[in-house]
């Protein structure tokens, strides 16, 4: 019984110390670099504040965007069939500030410009449904 007992606690302690070959979860490329942070709306106004020569996006549908949006911002329909297209015009070295309506469609995109290269990206976690209020 005592050998069971040492065994067991030997393996619990070597299982403990192993370390994670996934150290970047939620992230589909390890080697993906650059800041990409979700910000709550007092903390995406200061940051934009805080920001020289920001790039401002709106990720929603012009029918979305036509009831209001977040002054300086450029849209660029998620769902467009050159999304991705739009996304590159964009300079990468610059700070980017990305929304949409409710924070899916601007993580989405924030990831998918991190992966892209693109050095530091704030999203909008509420969405403009939170900026609105």
């Amino acid at each position: 019984m005592k050998n069971y007992s040492f065994y067991l606690i030997i393996c619990i302690l070597l299982a403990g110390s192993c370390k994670s070959g996934n150290e970047n979860e939620g992230s589909t490329d390890s080697t993906v670099t650059g800041i990409m942070e979700r910000l709550d709306v007092a903390q995406f106004q200061k940051k934009l504040a805080e920001t020289t020569n920001p790039q401002l996006i709106d990720v929603r549908t012009p029918e979305e965007v036509a009831n209001g949006t977040i002054q300086g911002s450029v849209n660029m329909d998620f769902h467009s069939a050159n999304f991705e297209e739009q996304i590159n015009t964009l300079d990468k070295s610059r700070t980017i500030f990305v929304f949409c309506q409710s924070g899916g469609r601007s993580l989405k995109t924030a990831k998918k410009m991190q992966a892209l290269g693109f050095k530091e990206i704030y999203e909008l976690e509420p969405g403009y449904s939170g900026w609105e209020q």
